[in-house]
């Protein structure tokens, strides 16, 4: 992307604030610079707050037409500014962006209490909702006016006085920490490097990740091999590195981000999170932050969710015991001298399931070039859901490593814009992601076709060699493009219903269904291809793959239950919090733990998650949703996993209605049934 300011005295014409006459209307990202956010924002501000007005001032009685289709599409051109610099601020910010996005951050707070809390346009609002009973509404329309409703009481609009005020504070100032957070963290993570001149010190490094270190390394004109915290480089170097010492160099530095003694530090910042978050649920008449967003969950409160929690739980622990048993007698039998150390887990755990089922991840990477990766998920949506994928390199992209397809129906109607965008870079969020930049929506009879992105930190090409997955890079890639799928295939009236803009645990049940995939033959005999000799991936690593994917089952399960534990346990606070982070949250996971405490660690300071995301009070919705999936999946394999009746359902039930519905509707819908969580401890094997 062209973000370099103008010169001094030079001015251009703001490509927000006219037509965009790219194709598709894509945001012409080569004419976009710094200089046009901050404009364009107060701009659309002003214009937004005149639509919000104009609602207000409208003499004639309050409709569901003039009241709340017309607050649906209030800042519309807006949302067209912010969609990109939120983007660019997590997939290619650098300092100027960061700071435009804390610059404009209160403003927006300010714009959207001037909605929520304008007892004007509550008034009506609530006028048409005590109506809703004889306007004959169709479900969408009955959902949304309901969604908009609630949205005005939960958003503080029966606050008086200096409620109502403190409440508006208390929104711009969480909005403000998340941001300094996420900033912290990508500062941390992209101000360490292992920088390693020893050849001896690459001791059980695949030729793949010292080469990518190489590159890395000449990348910062510097000799030898850099690793970095970046996903790829720390994973695969803690996972093959022979030497113990820099491997746990390489944990601490990663553990410690945000809990270290310098001004990059999260403590504060999550003490203030949490305790505005508790204030604010207090107003809204809520016990604390986890009562006020589990009302608007399928969990419904955060009794269920402790009690969903504690199931997993008592299934996970004994298999998570055995198996931390099983891989520190096996580490102590090829010479370690003592006790099993968090850096040591994933080394040896890899090393045990080469021993355990002949099956070594570096085995199946020459068969996942990304390259026929990608085609291979995209062929799986053209056999499932009719769609073929196209790239236009006439569509502007915001980085050279970004590329752009239009997506279209079986009937050959146009469906959406997707953006790819697979490797890691300095100015990129660590993890991977779905996002919109244009959401479907049909308002007033007025078709909008989703733009959506997809952001990876994959493993880098090098110069011998192409871009070669993980297996657990191809499941992201296809968790990923599940949500993707969700945006893409959208079918709603409003964009506020639109795609992913669902309950936060039911959001995940699209992504998650399509892991289920990776393991299944039939599909990957489509396109797992060695990328030197192009043999088909032979069926007894396939076999291997399958084998060994419940390898360890029950310790994923309660690493993952720790962080749902570590976030209800922020959220669940009925006192404002003073106590120090570390010991809140070793208290917090303290049941899942199998190893001892490393000082110096902390995991709550880089969660971004839940404390610069949407995982608020949600990170249970990963297991949730894993519930879902596995029940999902079972009538794939039932009818077959192409078959098309079955996608046709899971398409038109699920990933078309986005909103409109209570999701537990929409998912009986689908199966006929409710989800059961056996066919989960099945497939993990942890069913006794």
């Amino acid at each position: 992307m062209t973000t370099k300011n103008v010169p001094t005295g030079q001015t251009t014409v703001n490509p927000f604030l006219t037509d965009w006459h790219t194709p598709h209307q894509t945001p012409p990202f080569t004419q976009i610079k710094h200089e046009h956010f901050i404009p364009a924002i107060d701009a659309t501000l002003i214009e937004a707050r005149e639509e919000v007005d104009l609602i207000i001032s409208n003499t004639a009685q309050p409709t569901f037409q003039n009241t709340i289709v017309a607050l649906e599409v209030c800042g519309e051109k807006l949302e067209r500014v912010t969609s990109v610099l939120f983007n660019l601020n997590s997939a290619e910010t650098d300092d100027t962006i960061q700071a435009i996005t804390r610059e404009v951050s209160p403003k927006l707070s300010e714009f959207s209490n001037y909605i929520s809390l304008n007892e004007q346009l509550f008034g009506k609002v609530k006028a048409v909702y005590a109506q809703k009973e004889n306007l004959d509404l169709t479900p969408e329309n009955l959902q949304l006016l309901e969604k908009k409703y609630l949205g005005f009481v939960r958003s503080g609009a029966n606050l008086e006085g200096e409620a109502k005020k403190r409440y508006a504070e208390i929104t711009t100032e969480i909005s403000q920490l998340s941001l300094k957070f996420g900033e912290n963290i990508l500062a941390e993570t992209n101000g360490f490097q292992l920088h390693i001149i020893n050849q001896n010190d690459l001791a059980g490094l695949p030729d793949s990740e010292v080469e990518e270190a190489a590159q890395t390394a000449n990348s910062k004109e510097k000799e030898g091999w850099l690793f970095t915290l970046q996903g790829p480089s720390f994973t695969g170097f803690m996972k093959y590195a022979d030497n113990q010492n820099l491997r746990e160099q390489m944990y601490r530095a990663y553990t410690s981000r945000g809990f270290r003694q310098n001004d990059k530090n999260n403590e504060e910042i999550i003490r203030k999170i949490v305790n505005l978050k508790l204030e604010k649920a207090n107003l809204l008449g809520f016990k604390t932050h986890a009562d006020y967003v589990l009302a608007e969950r399928m969990a419904e409160n955060p009794q269920k969710v402790n009690e969903f929690l504690q199931q997993l739980h008592a299934a996970s622990r004994p298999a998570a015991r055995r198996e931390f048993n099983e891989v520190q007698e096996f580490a102590l039998s090829l010479g370690l001298k003592e006790p099993l150390q968090r850096w040591d887990w994933s080394y040896y755990s890899e090393k045990l399931k080469n021993a355990s089922y002949g099956f070594d991840e570096q085995q199946v990477k020459p068969y996942f070039q990304l390259e026929k990766v990608r085609n291979g998920v995209f062929d799986l949506a053209t056999r499932l859901y009719d769609l073929t994928f196209h790239e236009n390199k006439e569509i502007p992209v915001y980085h050279p490593d970004a590329t752009a397809y239009e997506v279209y129906d079986g009937d050959g109607s146009f469906i959406s814009i997707l953006y790819l965008d697979f490797f890691p870079r300095e100015g990129k969020s660590g993890g991977a992601w779905m996002n919109d930049l244009r959401p479907e929506s049909k308002v007033n009879g007025r078709l909008i076709r989703p733009i959506i992105t997809i952001v990876c930190n994959f493993t880098k090409p090098t110069e011998t060699k192409p871009s070669l997955l993980t297996f657990n890079e191809v499941t992201t890639l296809l968790h990923e493009f599940g949500h993707a799928l969700h945006g893409m295939l959208a079918n709603t009236t409003y964009p506020s219903q639109s795609g992913t803009n669902v309950y936060r645990d039911f959001v995940e049940l699209p992504s998650q269904v399509m892991e289920n995939w990776a393991t299944q033959k039939e599909w990957l005999d489509l396109f797992a291809v060695h990328y030197m000799t192009g043999e088909k991936i032979p069926a007894e690593l396939v076999q291997k793959l399958i084998d060994a994917e419940n390898f360890q089952a029950g310790y994923a399960c309660e690493r993952q239950l720790s962080f749902g534990f570590n976030d209800m346990a922020w959220h669940s606070i009925t006192e404002p919090m003073k106590s120090d982070i570390v010991e809140f949250e070793r208290a917090a996971i303290a049941p899942t733990e199998l190893f001892a405490p490393v000082e110096g660690s902390c995991i709550s300071t880089a969660f971004s998650h839940i404390f610069a995301g949407g995982y608020a009070s949600g990170y249970y919705g990963y297991k949730w949703a894993e519930v879902l999936d596995a029940d999902a999946f079972s009538l794939f394999k039932a009818n077959g996993i192409f078959d098309k009746t079955t996608a046709t359902s899971f398409r038109k039930n699920i990933l078309e209605k986005g909103g409109t519905e209570h999701p537990m509707k929409l998912y009986k819908a689908f199966r006929g049934q409710e989800p059961s969580i056996d066919p989960l401890l099945e497939r993990s094997g942890l069913k006794k």
